[in-house]
């Protein structure tokens, strides 16, 4: 049977087997941030009996530990990233990836997005760091056009307590 246990920042996903010298565990995939379905397909790859994902997810959120059920696509996102680099592919590749891909359903970018698919396959560092970049150039943008609007004068007098001769 797969355990989940949290150690600091860094999540662990073990599995525990008998063997002649009594039970014995060793760690099936180690991981920090959300548990993904990447996650859980790697340790399914490694475990040695069946992996119980339904306890696995219902475990980590015991535990506080994100839980992301939609999956990212690392691989695909690499491959794009690469060719947006410009890395030439093998022409049998092309044609291979291109016949994997004939029968998925597909739908277009809505226009909005056009811009941002180029961020696709790009590291969170990259992106981290672009919008980092974009935040300092708002700053300074801002910082160069000085105050919006003035402070409007005091339109009434200022009203004083001066205590008066007690006679």
């Amino acid at each position: 049977m797969a355990a989940i246990r949290r150690l600091g920042e860094r999540c662990e996903i073990r599995e525990c087997l008998r063997t002649e010298r009594g039970p014995r565990q060793h760690t099936l995939v180690s991981f920090r941030g959300p548990l993904t379905p990447e996650v859980l397909d790697a340790a399914e790859a490694e475990a040695r009996r069946p992996l119980r994902r339904e306890q696995l997810v219902e475990r980590a959120r015991t535990l506080g530990i994100p839980v992301v059920e939609q999956r990212h696509f690392p691989e695909a996102r690499a491959l794009i990233a690469q060719l947006q680099r410009g890395v030439v592919l093998d022409p049998s590749l092309v044609t291979l990836l291109r016949s994997a891909l004939e029968p998925l359903e597909a739908e277009p970018i809505p226009p909005h997005l056009v811009d941002a698919a180029e961020w696709v396959g790009r590291s969170e560092r990259e992106r981290g760091r672009a919008l980092r970049g974009l935040t300092r150039t708002a700053d300074l943008i801002a910082r160069s056009r000085g105050p919006l609007r003035e402070r409007p004068r005091e339109v009434f007098p200022r009203f004083s307590s001066v205590r008066g001769d007690e006679s």
